[in-house]
């Protein structure tokens, strides 16, 4: 039996006191929109945030642990307006990511419970209903009564929203007995009720592949009547999101409300729309390529939410997007970029006057996110999350605005066959990369919809060379909602990769908020060390910190920073001799010669980045420094000579696909993440600030933040390239060089020892080895060459090659 109202209101209040270490007189303290007596920490190898939702005068959290059908020590919680949170005594755990408020019983359906309009909380246990449930859908013939559960494992259940009485539709794979679905791909994400169809989408695969090949076939997006005895499919790719303008309460008009589903492939994001029972297929760019594993895991829950009056909130790929609620096949415009971000994002929602965002920021097993930049360094101590509030104007104040995606990529195309449709409106400055192995010349013919109503005129034509390539820069007149994208003749190799990008206004100086941290010119004593959040449910970060005077690094002491942000000094030798034994810092891990800094990868690829300050080019005061670590669920933070990158796990792509996030001059020891802030060790003596925590002794301190503060550390920049006065070989191409994500380039070559050498740049268009020829140039001895790459160009890596021996310098300088 339930807990009756009554009684829940006395557990909850006693619950509240001992979980919220703040009275109700005294409002939680709070950095960059992260309340650290908020976070919440499960038993588990991962505590995401599955749904967040205002309902009944409360927003109402639940976190999930990554494989946990049968449930798990995750909780379900209430938060009051004045920010105190109380954990649900119903809670029951398991891998929860649905919700749905049902309008006609008014209760909010969010994971495994029900919970009406007073508040009171019935839980649907998982011995009643199997499996990790990630959505919650209107039902198709009788919604006053039912809703449709699904889970990541195909299972589909119809509930009876009075008694809360399951019916198994579809087994949970899980399940020997039953019916089941046998869709491809696993994961689930989406599922939503429209236009007489349930629609499901999944965006794994159990492939062995999968796990390391982000290009393999993945995910599903498929849908059901009600009926028949099998699943229809509608696209063999991998789907996170299926929703429609309703919402969280689902469609009002469910016969012609329109459903949307985004998801992605190896070349882009994709967008499918149902719209008077046909589905139509659009492509946007990506931003952030830590998303792609085809395995599924690196996604958690992309969505298309509302957060107020006006256009809904889609995060997709490291974006904000702004999407309209009108989206269909013939109102298609209005989908537009708003600023990038590093948090993981799980869900999100309008409460008061804020956006919160859930999010998945420590996870304790970092699963195969694992990479000698690394070295042997212990993954957290406890799993752990937090929520994240933002003004609604932030959403707009990140990362700067950069999409890459194809609609083709080295692929056979048929003349006349006409490409998806690619985003075309939002970024200021737009172009594309074109390439085929033809014998012979081809015409690219773009047309465009202008108006977003399916009308398509012709934009222009582009004739390529023979097995050439070549970069075309869209004019700002060249306007339209989408672009499209034909052949003149059969095409083997076709490619049509589009790079676009807003003018990065950033300058090189850092906000104040950093003002606080070690520079490479700090002349005052820096407390430094090693930190990690600790695990034995004590949920505090400890910090073995040392002092750096005069040259030399002195131990100072053990401290542990708490939910109230109080760096306090502890006498636990064990734990001390624990963080600085397994988070010790790697060396030799970057090379940096006279050319650039040189990363050789696990599987021996050698990758070349921009060089910063000179002083980088030796040891720090403060002895070896963090170069690579996991600070946001499955994706790392790569500081290398002066730039902070983000770094996808390998079965994301890894060093192929990272990119700048920003440069600066910065000495840091060590980060990582704890109650969902981003915690930097190597902060001046001297230092003061909202940011700065100093210990209750005054010998320790530490920086903390968002992860998405990092933005404003400055613009990315840097110099450097493949050869510096290198000898070469003849037609031996040199290491790869990063160039995606900065803004103005340019590029100088000179060579000595042929009388006249040719030397061709290429260009690696897609991140996956893709290098096409993007300029070529006579040489003499001693002579150089300077060139400026056009305003906005886009490719992942750049490299040369000289068609005689000679000793070659070929730099670029990034501003």
């Amino acid at each position: 039996m339930p807990h009756s109202p009554y009684c829940l209101t006395l557990i909850a209040v006693a619950l509240s006191a001992a979980f919220t270490p703040q009275s109700s007189a005294q409002a939680p303290h709070s950095v960059s929109g992260i309340y650290p007596s908020l976070a919440y920490f499960n038993n588990e190898g991962e505590c995401g945030t599955g749904a967040v939702v205002p309902w009944a005068d409360r927003l109402w959290v639940i976190t999930y642990a990554p494989h946990m059908p049968k449930g798990s020590s995750d909780k379900l919680y209430e938060i009051t307006p004045d920010l105190l949170a109380t954990v649900r005594p119903e809670s029951v755990g398991g891998t929860p990511a649905n919700r749905l408020i049902h309008r006609e019983s008014q209760q909010l359906f969010i994971g495994p419970y029900a919970i009406d309009a007073q508040r009171a909380v019935r839980v649907m246990p998982p011995t009643q209903m199997f499996g990790r449930h990630t959505g919650t859908a209107r039902h198709l013939t009788d919604p006053a009564n039912k809703v449709y559960y699904a889970t990541m494992e195909e299972g589909i259940y119809e509930v009876d929203v009075h008694t809360l009485a399951p019916t198994t539709l579809w087994a949970d794979e899980q399940v020997k007995e039953g019916r089941h679905a046998d869709l491809p791909g696993y994961h689930g994400k989406g599922f939503y009720m429209g236009q007489g169809r349930v629609i499901y989408a999944n965006n794994g695969d159990h492939a062995k592949e999968a796990l390391s090949d982000p290009t393999v076939p993945s995910g599903i997006l498929a849908e059901w009547d009600g009926k028949a005895d099998a699943w229809s499919i509608v696209r063999r790719n991998q789907f996170t999101e299926v929703t429609g303008p309703g919402g969280i309460y689902g469609s009002e008009h469910p016969d012609t409300d329109p459903v949307w589903s985004i998801g992605w492939d190896d070349k882009s994001l994709i967008l499918q729309v149902l719209d008077h029972g046909q589905w139509h297929t659009y492509r946007l760019p990506k931003t952030s390529h830590c998303y792609d594993g085809a395995h599924g895991w690196n996604t958690e829950w992309p969505r298309i939410r509302e957060i107020g009056d006006g256009p809904m909130l889609m995060t997709m790929h490291g974006m904000f997007w702004s999407f309209p609620k009108t989206f269909d096949a013939t109102h298609s415009a209005g989908i537009t970029p708003r600023s990038s971000y590093l948090k993981v994002v799980g869900d999100f929602c309008r409460w008061q006057d804020r956006i919160v965002l859930g999010c998945d920021d420590t996870a304790k097993s970092e699963f195969l996110n694992k990479s000698k930049a690394k070295g042997n360094i212990a993954g957290p101590g406890q799993s752990q999350s937090n929520l994240w509030f933002l003004d609604p104007a932030q959403l707009d104040s990140f990362g700067p605005q950069i999409g890459r995606g194809a609609v083709w990529l080295n692929e056979s195309v048929k003349a006349g066959a006409i490409s998806d449709a690619m985003l075309f409106s939002g970024f200021a400055r737009r172009g594309v990369q074109l390439a085929h192995g033809n014998a012979e010349a081809v015409g690219f013919t773009f047309e465009v919809d202008r108006k977003g109503d399916g009308q398509w005129a012709s934009l222009r034509t582009v004739s390529v060379p023979a097995k050439g390539a070549l970069w075309v820069s869209f004019a700002p007149d060249e306007t339209a909602a989408w672009v499209r994208v034909k052949t003149s003749a059969d095409c083997d190799h076709a490619t049509v990769f589009f790079g676009y990008n807003a003018e990065d206004k950033r300058g090189k100086d850092s906000a104040a908020i950093f003002a606080g941290l070690a520079t490479t010119t700090s002349a005052k004593d820096v407390s430094c060390g090693l930190i990690r959040a600790r695990g034995e449910n004590k949920r505090t970060l400890s910090f073995a910190a040392s002092q750096a005077a005069d040259g030399k690094v002195k131990h100072t002491g053990y401290y542990e920073l708490d939910a109230e942000l109080k760096l306090k000094r502890v006498d636990d030798a064990k734990a001390e001799a624990y963080v600085a034994a397994k988070t010790a810092i790697p060396t030799n891990v970057l090379t940096t010669d006279a050319a650039s800094v040189l990363y050789i990868d696990d599987k021996g690829k050698r990758w070349r980045l921009p060089k910063g300050d000179d002083a980088y080019d030796h040891a720090g005061p403060l002895g070896p420094e963090r170069i690579d670590r996991e600070v946001c669920t499955e994706r790392d933070l790569f500081n290398a000579h002066g730039t902070l990158y983000e770094l996808p796990a390998n079965n994301a792509g890894g060093m192929a696909k990272a990119r700048p996030i920003a440069s600066h001059n910065l000495r840091l020891k060590d980060y990582c993440s704890y109650r969902g802030l981003l915690v930097l060790s190597g902060v001046n003596d001297d230092a003061k600030g909202e940011h700065i925590i100093r210990s209750d002794d005054g010998k320790a301190a530490l920086w903390v933040g968002a992860v998405d503060d990092l933005w404003q550390l400055g613009k990315p920049r840097g110099h450097g390239g493949p050869w510096s006065a290198t000898p070469v070989k003849a037609g031996v191409p040199s290491d790869p060089y990063l160039m995606t994500g900065y803004d103005k380039k340019c590029l100088h070559a000179q060579q000595t020892g042929a009388e006249s050498t040719t030397i061709t740049i290429e260009v690696d268009i897609s991140g996956t080895g893709l290098w096409k020829t993007w300029q070529s140039f006579d040489v003499a001895d001693g002579k150089g060459a300077d060139v400026a790459f056009p305003e906005g160009f886009a490719a992942y890596w750049v490299r040369a090659l000289a068609d005689k021996d000679c000793t070659a310098t070929v730099t670029l300088s990034y501003e």
